[in-house]
């Protein structure tokens, strides 16, 4: 009979675990589920059931990886390659999480301070730099324990106070569970589908996944890795909920306004709370999950890469002074946000085709660690999907940038295209593996 997991040791691995939804739950999270409830109300609320499925399978794969081999994704990815230019894709692969997450830092660091001063008038400046030196000392002096057990409180905190303005509004829970099971795409609303699932799959998050899961046993780990990451979905579910009160021009002025209406200035500081919330937990994840990408790819034998070590130190210290550069200064760093999403649409369906094709790899784990046929359908769609969002975001990039008219008028089809085609490769490998001598069909 299994062992079971006592209940105090269940809740301090929701809390470890939780530090992945801190991660995906960003201000970008909450402008897109807001806007996407003020537009659709709650016709979109499948796409954040259907990413945050993905996301627990995807996150849950990348820590078994970890646990089956104890190596990190990064080791594995190079031992994967070791016979092609092992120190090129590495070197690329972090580049591109680097970029993404320094990008974005500028965003998570300016979202809390839009929510701090939906409360206050103090100069932002001030709000910016304390931000920015909080979330330094954090990582200075944390471990990842702490870190986690901090970004779950404030996840918990976030989570209730969208929680609360959700059930302001007067939808119906069976409407909200129509919406969640039963895909409806509006005319119009392929961008923000895109988006709302985009915004919660991000490739840097399973390098966080692997690096933190180092020590952990199977049923810990996927008992912490599905709560957390459920609670994070129903929060973004949450978020979409409490857009559908916004009336008007969208923003999150306008979100505030709304909630205040049905719940006078406490409504205001429950939203102002929420998305500084949601600011400052990605302000710290997004630099560290820099860092642990940088530890991943790119330590060997020959250098120091412990979470105090300066190699790591230097990775999150670079994303945040760019941040902290880009918050101060006013501008927004288009050119790096251009290439952060190209880099994404890149890494994206390489990622998850890339952790389809180990989990099925016997040379590299023992069986009992690899997928049944059920669970690989089920990454095989998630491939699809992330592999068409990534080759539409590449498509978008390139159309905005070169203004190639072909690729606006038929990118969706170039996407759904090339994503089959993806799709029918992977299947071919499966397949093949599984056909070989001595492997047979197992759930």
């Amino acid at each position: 009979m299994p062992k079971r997991i006592p209940i105090g040791k269940k809740l301090s691995g929701v809390l470890f675990w939780s530090i992945i939804s801190a991660a995906f739950i960003g201000p970008g999270t909450v402008t897109t589920a807001s806007k996407a409830g003020a537009s659709f109300g709650t016709s979109l609320l499948w796409a954040l059931l259907f990413s945050t499925i993905a996301t627990i399978i995807l996150q849950e794969s990348a820590a078994r990886i970890t646990i089956a081999t104890n190596k990190n994704l990064g080791e594995v990815i190079v031992l994967k390659y070791q016979n092609a230019q092992k120190w090129r894709i590495p070197l690329l692969l972090f580049l591109g999480i680097f970029i993404g997450c320094s990008a974005y830092e500028a965003g998570n660091i300016l979202g809390a301070v839009g929510g701090l001063q939906l409360l206050s008038t103090i100069h932002p400046a001030f709000f910016i730099i304390l931000l920015s030196v909080t979330a330094g000392l954090l990582l200075w002096f944390g471990t990842y324990r702490s870190i986690a057990n901090v970004m779950g409180i404030i996840v918990a905190l976030m989570g209730i106070i969208f929680l609360i303005a959700a059930f302001s509004s007067e939808i119906l829970f069976s409407q909200i569970i129509k919406s969640a099971f039963i895909p409806v795409i509006p005319g119009g609303s392929s961008l923000l589908i895109i988006s709302l699932i985009g915004t919660t799959i991000v490739p840097y998050n399973l390098f966080l996944a692997s690096g933190i899961s180092q020590g952990q046993n199977i049923r810990e780990m996927r008992f912490g890795i599905i709560l957390a990451v459920l609670i994070g979905g129903i929060i973004s579910m949450a978020i979409l909920v409490s857009g559908t009160l916004v009336t008007g021009e969208f923003s999150f002025e306008a979100i505030a306004i709304s909630l205040e209406s049905s719940f006078g200035a406490f409504g205001r500081s429950l939203f102002a709370l929420g998305l500084f919330a949601a600011g400052f937990t990605s302000t710290i994840t997004a630099p560290l999950a820099a860092a642990i990408t940088g530890k991943s790819l790119l330590s060997s034998s020959s250098n120091n890469w412990s979470i105090h070590s300066w190699s790591f130190r230097a990775i999150w210290m670079i994303v945040i002074a760019l941040g902290l550069f880009f918050g101060l200064s006013g501008v927004k760093p288009i050119p790096a946000i251009i290439l952060a999403q190209a880099a994404n649409g890149i890494l994206l369906p390489f990622f998850t085709s890339f952790l389809f094709l180990v989990m099925n790899d016997y040379s590299m784990l023992e069986k009992k660690y690899t997928n049944g046929m059920i669970l690989n359908l089920v990454m095989l769609l998630i491939v699809g999907v992330t592999a068409f969002l990534g080759f539409d975001n590449v498509l978008k990039v390139m159309t905005n940038t070169f203004r190639i008219t072909l690729f606006a008028e038929y990118s969706q089809w170039i996407s759904v295209g090339a994503s089959f085609l993806v799709i029918i490769i992977l299947t071919f490998l499966w397949l093949n593996n599984y056909y070989k001598p001595g492997n047979t069909f197992e759930d």
